[in-house]
């Protein structure tokens, strides 16, 4: 895993507002897409990878299921979080 402990920790800080919260949407969603953004970047170099492409896949899917679980919980927290991370145009 290219993540440290302390690079996660700065993520749950950013999106979970302390570092011990690791259970929130927002910091997993935000977790889910640095790892989501570096798969992609190993992917443009190797493309043969097939374990990364379906470990990609994977990952796209639970991040979009909070992301859905957001946005039935509670829209504006789903707004903020992808006006932060920059998940649309």
């Amino acid at each position: 895993m290219h993540l440290t402990s302390d690079d996660k920790k700065a993520i749950f800080e950013k999106h979970g507002k302390v570092a011990t919260n690791t259970g929130s949407p927002e910091s997993q969603i935000a977790l889910f897409t640095s790892r989501i953004n570096h798969i992609s970047g190993h992917l443009k170099t190797n493309k043969k990878d097939k374990s990364a492409e379906l470990s990609l896949i994977k990952m796209v899917g639970k991040r979009r299921s909070l992301l859905d679980y957001l946005t039935h919980k509670d829209i504006f927290r789903y707004r903020a979080i992808i006006k932060e991370l920059e998940l649309r145009k």
